[in-house]
């Protein structure tokens, strides 16, 4: 078999390899999520991505209490049931890629691209699911299509995306948007042009909160050259670049989770920065600050979580 610019499948008893030249993607049944993304030797991924919900209350959001009545969203983030997963080679089906019916497949078997899709459930009441689909082709690119389906009778959501904490903390990021930190009601101040950000800033409000967010993004490559190897010398500097599709997404790069910012209450109390927390974004609440940070958002900055939110982009 002529295996040239094609893609080398694994089906594990517990995960899903696609393989190529400079790359190697495993995706995980048990995990639920994308385990392992090495580019040209690199480990990109320390935790697997998985849909987030939540960003870290702002000042505003404390003072009209939509941190309490959107709460449940935190508890979201937090805790994810995967109740479906889906895989296509080359436009089939495969049904049966879990043991031991996958054992008919050998150590040799190609395509020209292969998806996994995952559903997940969230906790609030009532459920709602969200399906990410990961479509991988010969030249290493994925695709990746986040699909949020809305639930009568869920409250307001403060952000909703994708989360890629990677192992190490970046030494920068280049990206073609926004210029500054921007959100959906604060977007009149912000020039169009590529910028790049020395390290992963924290803006220091007095409280750690919601920070970081760049709008209308086309395109941000977070560049690394610590790895997690303590044996390795002289890594060379090297980057992963998330491009928008049809629509431009927001994004924040920072060395913090929503949790980790929400947990504190001076950043003396933030724990030292050591990796690296990526979130795409499909919708952003505005942070309001009419009076006082005291009235709630405008109606237009508002994500309702009762309608589908679906956006696209590609990773390489």
């Amino acid at each position: 078999m002529d295996c040239t610019n094609k893609l080398k499948i694994v089906y594990g008893d517990a995960t899903f390899g696609v393989h190529g030249e400079g790359f190697d993607y495993i995706f995980s049944y048990m995990r639920g999520g994308l385990e392992s993304l090495v580019k040209d030797g690199k480990e990109w991924l320390y935790r697997s991505p998985r849909p987030t919900f939540w960003r870290a209350t702002t000042d505003n959001d404390r003072g009209n209490g939509f941190s309490v009545k959107s709460g449940m969203w935190l508890s979201a983030n937090l805790f994810q049931k995967c109740e479906g997963i889906r895989i296509t080679v080359d436009g089939s089906s495969i049904e049966n890629f879990l043991p031991p019916q996958n054992n008919g497949y050998s150590n040799d078997e190609y395509a020209k691209e292969a998806e996994i899709s995952y559903t997940y459930e969230t906790i609030t009441v009532p459920a709602t699911t969200v399906d990410v689909t990961y479509h991988v082709t010969a030249d290493g690119k994925i695709h990746v299509n986040v699909q949020y389906h809305g639930g009568k009778g869920l409250p307001e959501l403060p952000v909703f995306g994708m989360r890629f904490v990677m192992p190490t903390k970046a030494d920068g990021y280049v990206y073609e948007g926004l210029s500054g930190e921007t959100y959906p009601d604060r977007m009149a101040g912000g020039i169009p042009g590529v910028y790049e950000v020395d390290g992963l800033p924290v803006t220091p409000y007095l409280v750690p909160q919601e920070c970081g967010m760049h709008m209308e993004t086309e395109w941000v490559t977070v560049y690394r050259s610590k790895t997690l190897d303590n044996s390795s010398e002289n890594v060379k500097k090297s980057g992963l670049t998330f491009t928008s599709g049809e629509k431009r997404f927001g994004f924040a790069c920072i060395p913090y989770t929503a949790e980790e910012l929400e947990n504190a209450t001076h950043h003396e109390e933030l724990p030292a920065a050591r990796r690296t927390v990526l979130t795409i974004c499909g919708a952003v609440r505005g942070v309001g600050g009419i009076d006082s940070w005291g009235s709630d958002v405008e109606e237009d900055y508002r994500i309702d979580a009762e309608k589908d939110i679906a956006y696209e982009f590609t990773i390489e």
